[in-house]
């Protein structure tokens, strides 16, 4: 068994550049391909990352997508084309014998994804989503915290919220307010996070109705339809726990997680993008009323939880962690259906809020 996995990118989308290094600094990977329409384009991107970045032996540039998910010195592809783009290429990519990475949101609804996890099943190779804090160690230390029943206790509510203040040329040159390739806006490119965020809180239990309220749209003349740009939803299970979400690209930059309970509650801020440090943290909170006479008084039972993980593409960072993963479930020839089973219910959970935000609010029944 090979310990490298040649990975090909299919475009040169600006997040490709950070995943780039990630896959440099994984230590079972190198890039030895890069794909875009316009071959001069291609090897723009190779020589600027190449320049901070450097592998070895420089990938080759490509023009089209066809010959590198042929390739001979390609095992994956990374795709971060438009989500209105990927299908197509993810199953020519899965029916070639190659793996499988794609950015989310995955597709542009649960029919079209399913196909292709189908075709990668199929043909026996890995298919991932690129949501990098799903590998970081801080991941299992949450889990651990929310299933002790002294911190939160018996989970009720989940609220997060995922946002960026985009400007002003944002809605007119962004792929993100275009629909023919990012139909979902807001929601598909910053709510992936959130709604996966709440399924990991519940054990990845599907919400068996949802409600979403579409705050504003955009509609830039290269659109055909118009976008979502802000967006709030709020999900039940059957279990009783209720959960809210709000996406914007309206608002400045926020990324937080909150799970409250009979005991306690938990709080991230930062759980998408990690804060710069070294550490990676969350609270969990027991405060604690208690009256004396005439004085109330609310005592702050506050405890850290750190792990010790660098963000930003260092060798432990989450995103290196991803490649890492990916790279050695890849080279195992054993897929593992954990990922795209996720990446599914996180798909239909998407398409469920977008239907109901469409609809004036309306209650829709998983």
């Amino acid at each position: 068994m090979r310990e490298t996995l040649r990975w090909g990118i299919l475009g040169s989308a600006n997040i490709a550049r950070k995943n780039w290094e990630a896959i440099k600094n994984s230590g079972n990977g190198v890039v030895t391909a890069v794909a875009s329409r316009d071959a001069a384009k291609a090897q723009c991107f190779i020589d600027e990352c190449q320049a901070e970045v450097p592998f070895p032996d420089a990938p080759r540039a490509i023009g089209g997508y066809d010959e590198i998910v042929t390739a001979d010195d390609v095992d994956a592809v990374y795709v971060p084309l438009p989500t209105g783009l990927r299908e197509e290429w993810v199953i020519k990519a899965a029916k070639a014998g190659k793996h499988v990475m794609c950015e989310k949101p995955c597709a542009v609804d649960y029919e079209t994804l399913k196909g292709m996890t189908d075709a990668c099943e199929e043909n026996n190779v890995q298919f991932m989503d690129g949501v990098m804090y799903m590998h970081s160690d801080r991941m299992p230390e949450l889990r651990e915290a929310l299933d002790d029943p002294g911190n939160v206790g018996t989970i009720k509510r989940i609220a997060s919220a995922f946002s960026f203040c985009a400007p002003p040329d944002f809605f007119g040159d962004n792929i993100r307010s275009n629909s023919d390739l990012e139909p979902a806006g807001a929601l598909g490119d910053l709510g992936w996070y959130t709604i996966r965020a709440i399924l990991f809180v519940m054990n990845y239990e599907m919400p068996v109705s949802l409600r979403a309220t579409m705050l504003s749209t955009a509609s830039p003349e290269n659109s055909p339809n118009s976008v979502p740009t802000e967006l709030s939803a709020e999900l039940f299970f059957a279990n009783g726990v209720s959960a809210t979400f709000y996406n914007s690209f309206l608002t400045e930059n926020q990324q937080w997680l909150h799970v409250s309970g009979t005991k306690g509650h938990l709080r991230v801020d930062d759980f998408v993008l990690p804060f710069p440090g070294g550490n990676l943290g969350f609270e969990v909170s027991n405060l604690k009323f208690v009256q004396e006479g005439c004085r109330f008084t609310m005592e702050n039972h506050q405890r850290s939880h750190v792990v010790e993980e660098e963000a930003n593409n260092s060798q432990d960072a989450q995103e290196t962690k991803l490649f890492r993963t990916f790279a050695k479930l890849a080279l195992s020839g054993s897929p593992d259906g954990f990922w795209p089973e996720i990446s599914l219910k996180t798909q239909r959970v998407l398409d469920a809020c977008l239907v109901s935000a469409r609809n004036s609010g309306e209650l829709i029944k998983l």
